[in-house]
């Protein structure tokens, strides 16, 4: 008998199509202006809105085969698994990117066009894909080193959580992540007490910039931060389920939402809307996007 859909998986459903809607709003904004492909923040902003939309799909879409007992074969679920453990670490390594970005603009403001150019940039992109491949390569060699061959033959409920058999594979994940977002946290700490003092000596016509750059680090802190909770989310639901089945289901679904899907899409968001050039040029990639819209209805509409 088919399961029927309930509230909780439209309301996921209404959520990932609106966060996915502004998404892509602000990546055709940053392909149809030209003046963003030069500017090193800009391109790692992409990349980070980039990267979230793909998790936010592949995410939706397992939790939709998940939802109706949808299985696959194992060597397929591996391939997706291996895609999203890369690219959760994306955005909190590319945030980090974008914290020493802002750094070298504002303490190192003579070597910023050389040490941020485009050339360096695409460089630095391929980087951070490689420090991000880091926990998802830990993770696989622990699988393949304890799976069964029979276990390649089976089809499974696509999770992440099937790759881990025995305890110290969590621990091992949990170790790799906090070391990660340590090292993360280091760097912009590091960022901010920099800037920090930099704020302090600023002549008045450069305060502005320096405070607007110390909000900016603190807003990736906070990004970081959620990313964190994220990473404990798996271990705070394993205990829930110890407790009651039913309080799980609400608190993996409460985690889903608020450390997942949300800011995925409102930190970036943010981001993009403290920015006055990216500001305008969304404001008015949005009345173009309407305009067409409206041309086209009209154009469809038959006078006869």
């Amino acid at each position: 008998m088919p399961r029927q859909v309930n509230l909780q998986v439209v309301i996921v459903q209404i959520l990932v199509i609106i966060f996915l809607w502004v998404n892509m709003l602000l990546i055709v904004t940053f392909f149809k202006q030209e003046c963003f492909h030069a500017s090193a923040r800009y391109i790692l902003f992409a990349v980070m809105l980039l990267s979230d939309s793909l998790v936010l799909i592949v995410s939706d879409v397992l939790l939709i085969l998940s939802y109706f007992q949808l299985t696959m074969h194992v060597w397929l679920c591996t391939i997706i698994s291996v895609v999203i453990l890369i690219y959760v670490h994306v955005t909190p390594v590319t945030l980090t990117a974008m914290t020493l970005e802002r750094y070298v603009a504002i303490c190192m403001p003579l070597h910023h066009a050389e040490l941020c150019s485009t050339r360096r940039v695409m460089f630095f992109v391929l980087i951070i894909h490689g420090i991000s491949s880091g926990p998802c390569l830990v993770i696989f060699i622990s699988f393949f080193a304890s799976a069964s061959l029979s276990f390649y033959k089976q089809n499974m409920i696509c999770s992440v959580e099937w790759f881990f058999f025995q305890t110290w594979q969590h621990h091992l994940r949990s170790a790799v992540s906090q070391v990660y977002f340590l090292i993360m946290c280091i760097v912009i700490v590091f960022c901010y007490e920099r800037i920090m003092k930099v704020a302090k000596a600023a002549s008045a016509e450069n305060k502005l910039s320096t405070q607007k750059g110390l909000r900016t680090v603190l807003l990736h802190a906070f990004q970081l931060l959620l990313c964190l909770i994220q990473l404990w989310c798996p271990f705070i639901e394993a205990a829930v389920l110890q407790i009651s089945l039913e309080l799980f289901v609400h608190v993996r679904y409460f985690n889903y939402i608020t450390f997942s899907l949300a800011p995925r899409c409102l930190s970036p968001l943010i981001y993009g809307l403290r920015d006055e050039t990216f500001f305008l040029a969304l404001k008015n990639q949005t009345c173009v996007c309407c305009l067409s819209c409206h041309l086209r209805h009209v154009d469809g509409v038959d006078p006869g």
